[in-house]
């Protein structure tokens, strides 16, 4: 029901050459062509920009915004909605979930990666994601990456207990084999 398309790793400081705008479009208009005729959703995907904010990294919370609202006023008027996913540091999500609502008005889906301690590798839990990000206007929260459908059971059953926002669960399909 939904396309996700390739924009996960878009950004202004890995797209330096000031290609962001052009791929953003291109990979929208990619999505729609494929959505074409159907009831299908285009989303335009936001991933991790790839540096840690402060105080565990040197980018700074300003910053971060700013490259998530390039992002966002790119794609905006091609997009259906926004999914911001695999994030570990909840300030991350914060400042693109800020891009988002105070530059469009597009639904706006997140999901962080977990371990199997409950934790992201920033170590937050379940219960701070929720309760921090349910409240700022987000229509779905929820985990994706990391672990398959059986690790993350414990944790989606929990998140459902906490809050009444819609919850997305994208486990992976299966773990590697480390051989």
């Amino acid at each position: 029901e939904i396309i996700y398309v390739n924009t996960f790793g878009a950004n202004g400081k890995k797209l330096k050459d000031g290609s962001l705008k052009e791929v953003i479009v291109a990979a929208l208009q990619n999505g729609k062509t494929a959505a074409a005729g159907t009831e299908v959703k285009v989303a335009l995907d936001l991933g991790p920009l790839g540096e840690m904010l402060e105080p565990m990294g040197t980018l700074k919370f300003e910053e971060a915004y700013e490259l998530f609202k390039e992002i966002i006023l790119a794609g905006k008027d091609l997009a259906d909605l926004v999914v911001i996913e695999t994030m570990t540091d909840l300030y991350e999500v914060r400042a693109a979930i800020l891009a988002v609502t105070e530059n469009s008005d597009l639904p706006v889906f997140v999901t962080m990666s977990f371990e199997e301690d409950e934790r992201t590798f920033a170590g937050v839990s379940i219960e701070s994601y929720v309760n921090s990000i349910a409240g700022l206007g987000v229509s779905a929260i929820g985990m994706n990456c990391s672990l398959g459908p059986v690790e993350m059971y414990d944790m989606a059953k929990r998140m459902c207990e906490i809050t009444d926002v819609d919850i997305i669960i994208k486990p992976n399909a299966g773990l590697p084999n480390m051989d």
